[in-house]
């Protein structure tokens, strides 16, 4: 009786293990399967919200149409921690500021990007993209 209990407990240990390792693998993506590097996008707006998360960050801002109405854009970037090294810091990006930002339009036609390029009220300029090796254009950087 004693190692039927133990056997399945050490099943379900290792299902376990499987389930807590496997979640962050299947999640994340590559470039190509999210955006269309043949639809490149540059947006000119005001930041309504930067959330600095891993595995990446966003920068959400309400760019003007032609209409004169605002739509709301969701700009994926590498992940903070990457962000940080490239120089960037939390206090660069606060809500009301206006940016330009160069990227590549998502594929399901939602007004969502990734980020390539980001230039600040200041003329600073910053890498914005993905880790080398995850199919963005210049990822090689």
């Amino acid at each position: 009786m004693k190692k039927s209990v133990l056997r399945r407990a050490a099943a379900i240990a290792v299902w376990v293990s499987v389930l807590f390792t496997s979640g962050s693998v299947f999640a994340h993506h590559s470039f190509s399967a999210e955006y269309d590097s043949q639809k490149p996008v540059t947006l000119q707006g005001t930041i309504t919200k930067m959330e600095w998360v891993n595995p990446h960050a966003w920068l959400y801002i309400d760019v003007k149409g032609a209409d004169g109405k605002s739509v709301r854009w969701a700009l994926e970037f590498g992940g903070a921690n990457s962000l940080y090294h490239r120089g960037w810091r939390k206090e660069d990006l606060p809500a009301g500021s206006e940016v330009k930002v160069a990227g590549f339009r998502a594929r399901n036609g939602k007004p969502i990007a990734a980020a390539q390029d980001v230039t600040l009220a200041n003329g600073k300029k910053l890498f914005a993209g993905s880790a080398a090796g995850q199919g963005a254009p210049g990822d090689d950087r």
